[in-house]
């Protein structure tokens, strides 16, 4: 079993979630309007969403979203705050990779929030095609990573640590293993007497190896960014956000 199945409750689940900022995820949402062309009337794929911070600002404003995330502790707290605010919008737990999404019935989709490195080579490709088998063609897809190569190596750091709220600490020891090319990741979160450990591989890609994979699965690569004013990528820069377009 992959460490993702487990990975998201409890302790590192609170962390992230304390670790997010309100307004950038507003920032966040206002670009994938933009870039995925979205409207009320659109149809939306939201993929690896978490507890819906990027879904739920959309579906307030009439957009249709379908959810699909692993934890079933996001899943039960955006089922719930979806059902109380009678929100367009539809949640799937269950692990992306073995779910058939519905073919050519999304007008967007995007996977943002990091995750976008979970799968190694053969399932990443296989994760892609299923997104692009779910668009409709001229549809636009976001992704959002990281782990990039061009951005981890520059500053390969060994060994990291990071305060989050509530008193959490955050430390990690990451070995590069370059025949697989992944990262092997001890994570430790500490709040009080609590301290949950987990073993976490993140699969690193460069940009030429994701627009591969893309123009494999039928999407052309039509933008990469580093931050949200779509300033063009380049070496160094700590993360990508990429936009794709279904033939």
């Amino acid at each position: 079993m992959a460490w993702y199945h487990t990975y998201f409750k409890g302790l590192p689940q609170r962390a992230w979630k304390l670790n997010q900022d309100e307004e950038y995820t507003d920032f966040e949402v206002d670009f994938l309007r933009d870039v995925l062309e979205i409207t009320p009337e659109s149809k939306v794929l939201d993929v690896l969403s978490g507890y819906g911070r990027h879904a739920l600002p959309l579906a307030e404003q009439g957009t249709t979203l379908t959810c699909i995330d692993i934890s079933q502790e996001y899943c039960e707290e955006l089922q719930t705050i979806s059902s109380k605010q009678q929100l367009p919008l539809e949640v799937i737990c269950a692990d992306v990779l073995n779910y058939a999404l519905p073919d050519q019935q999304f007008d967007a989709a995007y996977c943002l929030g990091n995750s976008f490195s979970f799968f190694p080579r053969a399932e990443m490709q296989q994760f892609i095609g299923q997104i692009a088998s779910a668009l409709k063609p001229g549809a636009h897809v976001a992704i959002h990573t990281e782990n990039l190569a061009e951005s981890i190596f520059p500053n390969f750091q060994t060994r990291n640590w990071m305060p989050v709220q509530e008193d959490i600490v955050y430390l990690a020891e990451n070995e590069y293993r370059a025949e697989g090319g992944y990262i092997e990741a001890e994570q430790t979160f500490i709040a009080g007497s609590e301290r949950v450990a987990h073993n976490v591989r993140q699969h690193i890609y460069t940009l030429g190896e994701i627009t591969y994979m893309f123009e494999l699965a039928g999407l052309v690569v039509v933008g990469t960014f580093s931050n949200l004013e779509a300033d063009p990528f380049m070496l160094g820069d700590e993360q990508l956000y990429l936009v794709a377009c279904k033939q």
